[in-house]
């Protein structure tokens, strides 16, 4: 049966969220300083994603008092979901928790709050003028290497000497898909684009963007069957967990373009020039 969320419901959730995140922070806290004074360290895949006991402590933590509070409300989160417990997403209330993957960017500091995006956003006319969030990933083996290195060596260098290559303005890695999209969302990156990341990690961080006027799609299959019928900007739970992502910023309306259009543009362009590859 499906349950319908209002305003006060809403406003409860992120109550509960607040409070539940202060708690879990003191966790975390707790986590890095045993990992920073400690040299035994388990792995996930290699060394650029690890896994502590806190990893599992945190979210188990998370899961317990939502199912406390909401017993009916799904859970999907990284520890758990490596363990082969994958519920499928749906229109029903879902948590979808990373509790501890961006612990080390905890921000600090009492700046005040901002819309976004920060200024009026600015036209795009190509990918030769935008900075583009890109990352490695974790999945270091052949494929998946090799692939991104070929999309970043064509994004980044002269076509004149580059076969396809795009010479875009800048490539830049935060080390965090909440970090990236954010800084996509405030308009000082054009766009981000990824393989690999998990729904956890870009979800929050794709309202944002789309808040900020930015949009959110999927693979190149899903840019290119775009048509007066299909709206490949709506996120549908097939784009969420499919693990190929591109944000571009928002883009301003022009004589002969709307802003959603230019969006487009910009995202077809961008597949045009990158490998589609299939994360592991």
């Amino acid at each position: 049966m499906s349950i319908t969320l209002g305003p006060a419901d809403l406003r409860s959730i992120l109550a509960f969220t607040v409070n539940l995140a202060r708690t879990a922070g003191t966790l975390i806290l707790e986590g890095s300083q045993a990992i920073q004074s400690a040299s035994d360290v388990n792995e996930k895949k290699n060394s650029v994603d690890l896994v502590t006991e806190y990893d599992v402590a945190v979210e188990n933590l998370v899961m317990s008092e939502i199912k406390k509070a909401y017993p009916t409300f799904k859970f999907i989160g990284e520890e758990s979901y490596s363990t082969g417990t994958r519920p499928d997403l749906t229109d029903e209330p879902t948590f979808c928790v990373d509790p501890i993957g961006q612990g080390s960017y905890l921000t600090r500091g009492n700046g005040q709050p901002q819309k976004l995006p920060l200024a009026l956003p600015k036209p795009l006319p190509s990918l030769s003028k935008a900075q583009i969030a890109v990352e490695w990933g974790s999945d270091r083996a052949a494929p998946m290497i090799h692939d991104k290195a070929g999309s970043f060596l064509k994004l980044a260098g002269d076509g004149n000497s580059i076969p396809g290559g795009r010479m875009a303005q800048s490539l830049r890695s935060m080390g965090s898909a909440a970090l990236n999209i954010s800084m996509v969302a405030q308009g000082a990156l054009d766009m981000y684009w990824e393989i690999g990341c998990w729904p956890w990690d870009v979800c929050a961080g794709i309202v944002i963007a789309q808040e900020a006027g930015g949009i959110a799609t999927g693979s190149h299959a899903v840019v290119n069957a775009a048509s007066a019928d299909v709206d490949p900007f709506k996120v549908t739970p097939e784009i969420l967990t499919g693990r190929k992502y591109l944000i571009i910023r928002g883009l301003p309306d022009l004589p002969n373009e709307t802003g959603r259009q230019g969006q487009l543009r910009i995202a077809k362009e961008l597949y045009a020039t990158v490998n589609d590859t299939d994360p592991k």
